[in-house]
């Protein structure tokens, strides 16, 4: 064996006999950790595919549910690889080892604006679906204090969320995590079932209420109505782009889920990103499709809200809804999980485990969730403009730019860095574009509400 061998052998011991004694063998296994995963994809924001889809028609929704998925899939790659390259599973700890302070700031930042948007986005839609169920109900709790939303987000706060919160490992939501995604599944194999159940054209009084305005379509035959478009471009159009964009979005939950893998490697954690990505792919195209073919052009931003129209009273979608309800609240702790990591780096807290500490910060986390969703409603415009930054950083920008850093064993000329660079790149230009589309979003609405009060 030549010298070269014999140096590469011993750097390398060295690397793996620190990376052991830095970080103890992880517990979850395989399939927990691709629960985990799935759970921390899966949000509320299913409800709005079908939406999407009808202001983008089936192709192009399709190619750009793909385009996200694999952009996903190798923004983790290009983490997984910085993380085993740079010593660190710590998102944090590898913006350090690239940009110092600022670079560890950054990743800080971002991780706790992306999940703590993420987390209000998650218990505002509990708020309403609660509201929307126990309209189906009032006939019979109508005056009690457990119809008020504002209430019931306690509730579930400090009942559910703040117990699941506060364990110690991801590896323990993984039968909660396993739950959830099983309601979700419930949710889907109804919209398939309602799909052929509700005919088509829909009531004409319904169509009236429900279509958007800024659609030519409302004085269509029924035939065309009833006929699915694979493109479609409209004033609605550019918003949907961003919903997709950001479908993916788990990176702050990578590395947390690797260090707790059990046996884990580079290719056992990507395997776990792939199945999970899988299945929440099939399960977003199925939700898109037959929403969106239930209604065509006259579905609603949220779907389930849609299917209230149609219906009074219905057992099924009244269970469909709290099992969705179930599904968001249980999305929480798993998605706080990474905010609270990231708060105990950015305090520059010891790595010794404290309860005291952990306690404190999962907390004061939901205390301001809760404040925030109960008393500022409209503090979701303002996470979304944050949100689609730190998004953008979280998948594009960070891992490409801590690649491109931490991995010198490539050269710049390589095809790995080049990707990471274009990868850079792309991300630059989405970030740009959505907080560009979300401010403009602001302003058109803005107007609207002027031209609306000027009216009267």
């Amino acid at each position: 064996m030549d010298a070269e061998s014999q140096n590469f052998l011993t750097d390398h011991q060295l690397g793996k006999k620190k990376y052991e004694a830095e970080y103890s063998p992880g517990s979850a296994s395989f399939g927990m950790s691709v629960f985990n995963l799935g759970n921390a994809i899966m949000g509320s924001g299913i409800l709005g595919l079908s939406y999407a889809m009808a202001n983008t028609g089936i192709a192009l929704f399709v190619i750009l549910l793909v385009a996200v998925a694999i952009f996903s899939l190798y923004s983790v790659h290009l983490l997984l690889k910085t993380a085993n390259e740079g010593g660190s599973l710590v998102y944090e700890q590898l913006g350090y080892k690239a940009f110092g302070i600022p670079g560890k700031l950054a990743a800080s930042c971002s991780i706790t604006m992306q999940n703590f948007g993420g987390t209000i986005s998650e218990v505002n839609p509990a708020n309403r679906k609660h509201s929307h169920a126990n309209i189906d109900v009032c006939v019979v709790f109508c005056s009690a204090w457990y119809t008020n939303g504002d209430y019931l987000v306690l509730l579930v706060t400090v009942a559910i969320i703040l117990p699941l919160s506060l364990l110690k490992n991801l590896g323990y939501l993984g039968y909660t995590s396993g739950f959830s995604l099983l309601c979700m599944v419930f949710f889907l194999i109804v919209v398939i079932y309602k799909k052929f159940q509700i005919p088509c054209p829909l009531p004409e009084n319904f169509i009236n209420i429900t279509v958007n305005v800024s659609q030519p379509q409302v004085n269509t035959t029924d035939e065309e109505c009833c006929k699915p478009k694979y493109f479609v471009f409209n004033s609605q159009t550019v918003y949907a782009v961003p919903i997709l964009t950001f479908a993916f979005v788990c990176h702050p939950a990578i590395l947390p889920m690797y260090e707790e893998l059990k046996d884990r490697s580079r290719r056992k954690m990507q395997n776990v990103a792939n199945v999970s990505f899988l299945g929440m792919f099939v399960m977003y195209l199925l939700a898109a499709l037959f929403g969106y073919l239930t209604f065509n052009e006259a579905v609603e931003p949220e779907l389930l809200h849609t299917y209230s129209k149609v219906y009074n009273f219905d057992v099924v979608l009244l269970i469909v809804r709290f099992a969705v309800l179930t599904a968001v609240t249980l999305t929480v702790p798993v998605v706080l999980f990474p905010i609270r990591t990231s708060v105990n780096h950015l305090l520059g807290a010891s790595k010794e485990f404290s309860w005291p500490r952990h306690i404190c910060i999962t907390v004061a986390l939901l205390v301001c969730v809760n404040i925030l969703v109960i008393f500022v409603p409209t503090i979701r415009d303002i996470f979304g403009f944050i949100g689609a930054s730190a998004a953008a950083m979280l998948i594009f920008i960070l891992p490409s730019a801590f690649y491109i850093k931490l991995v010198r064993k490539e050269s710049m000329k390589s095809v790995q860095k080049m990707g990471a660079t274009l990868f850079l790149i792309v991300g630059f230009m989405v970030m740009i574009g959505s907080m560009a589309l979300i401010i403009a979003d602001w302003i058109h609405n803005a107007g609207s509400s002027d031209e609306h009060a000027d009216g009267h």
